[in-house]
């Protein structure tokens, strides 16, 4: 029965044909931070969520920047319940500039960035920066001291 497409392998060949990934900003009400809401989004809408970046804690307005990854009709409705949920949902297409003119090339950055993005050239010590690594978490912003570093949204 080699080679014969049964109904489950084209569904799963048109499943992952449609899959895809999503940045986004998720902002929380207070009384919403205690819902597990990535939780949620894999058991409800199977979409795999990726947390980049997170600032919750109790009766203050959560944040998380997280990749959604899943089927596209199954993302779009994952985003129209959260949303339903007062979850403020905001797509994260900005990306990381830095001021070559203001950086003083110090290293700070590159001790926080987790895809190793900022380097520092071990020949020059000057900083680089390679764009494609970047996942746009924004954990060299406020790591810079002379705030070179900053988003383009």
């Amino acid at each position: 029965m080699q080679g014969i497409k049964t109904p489950s392998t084209l569904e799963s060949r048109t499943t992952s044909a449609k899959s895809v990934k999503k940045r986004v900003t998720l902002t929380f009400p207070k009384r919403a931070i205690q819902m597990p809401v990535t939780y949620r989004l894999a058991k409800e809408f199977n979409v795999a969520a990726n947390i980049i970046r997170a600032q919750v804690a109790p009766n203050q307005i959560g944040k998380l920047v997280v990749e959604l990854a899943g089927d596209i009709d199954q993302l779009n409705a994952a985003i129209e319940w959260m949303r339903s949920q007062n979850i403020n949902v905001s797509h994260s297409l900005g990306e990381i500039v830095i001021d070559e003119d203001v950086c003083v090339d110090c290293g700070l950055c590159t001790g926080v960035c987790p895809t190793e993005a900022l380097t520092l050239n071990p020949d020059t010590y000057k900083l680089t920066f390679t764009r494609s690594r970047c996942i746009v978490c924004e954990q060299c912003i406020p790591t810079c001291p002379v705030q070179a570093i900053s988003t383009n949204l």
